[in-house]
């Protein structure tokens, strides 16, 4: 998966960490993580109890309801569900101990038509809308430099993705940002329609963009 190893190349090593998976889904990318980092306690974390694994090392828990102390808080594709992302980033902070980092991805493509049409039929339904609660990308630089951190970075990044056509799209999205709505037959029918008429043609180009962060504590 790229986006898990851009950010994983930030990742500073050292023994006998103990490191924190949040929103850690099935755990795959947990299990890829403890494999990086000999001799260290990971765990991952999921507030999902269908899709959290039946194994040592997993706790059923909201990022929400985050707390302890780590030397290394890792989240790939979570934050975005989690509402007041200043809040949310000092309340980590504070979770993680001097010489900690904290490495983040989150999918930033809220603006791209595939997102943007979802929310529009959700509305025309009569559904109510998930605001995701991104910032500017900007303010996450200053929001970890207010907190205090050192060799920090925040990078956008577009993930180009070339698939068969407007309906592979729609695919794409059915597990990922269409768990957020109520996807009943209207709405999937207009929805369908909708990406095709923004994206058309075969093959058809879907640039996802992510952002990617890393910051230290002192």
């Amino acid at each position: 998966m790229a986006p898990f190893d851009d950010l994983i190349r930030w990742l500073r090593v050292r023994p006998g960490l103990k490191a924190v998976d949040l929103g850690c889904g099935p755990g795959e990318l947990t299990r890829r993580l403890a494999e990086m980092l000999p001799d260290s306690e990971v765990v991952g974390v999921d507030s999902s109890p269908e899709m959290l694994p039946k194994e040592a090392g997993f706790e059923l828990a909201r990022i929400e309801d985050f707390q302890g102390h780590y030397d290394l808080i890792f989240s790939h594709a979570a934050l975005q569900w989690v509402d007041d992302h200043p809040s949310l980033f000092s309340r980590l902070w504070s979770c993680l101990k001097p010489g900690g980092q904290l490495l983040g991805q989150m999918p930033y493509n809220f603006d791209h038509a595939s997102h943007q049409s979802a929310a529009r039929i959700a509305r025309n339904l009569g559904q109510s809308v998930r605001n995701f609660p991104m910032l500017p990308v900007e303010d996450y630089a200053r929001l970890l430099f207010d907190l205090g951190a050192v060799d920090f970075q925040v990078i956008l990044k577009v993930y180009p993705h070339v698939l068969a056509d407007a309906d592979a799209i729609v695919e794409w999205t059915k597990g990922t940002l269409l768990t957020a709505y109520t996807v009943t037959p209207d709405f999937l029918e207009n929805y369908r329609a909708e990406v095709r008429k923004a994206c058309p043609g075969s093959p058809v180009f879907y640039g996802f963009k992510r952002l990617l962060l890393t910051a230290s504590k002192p």
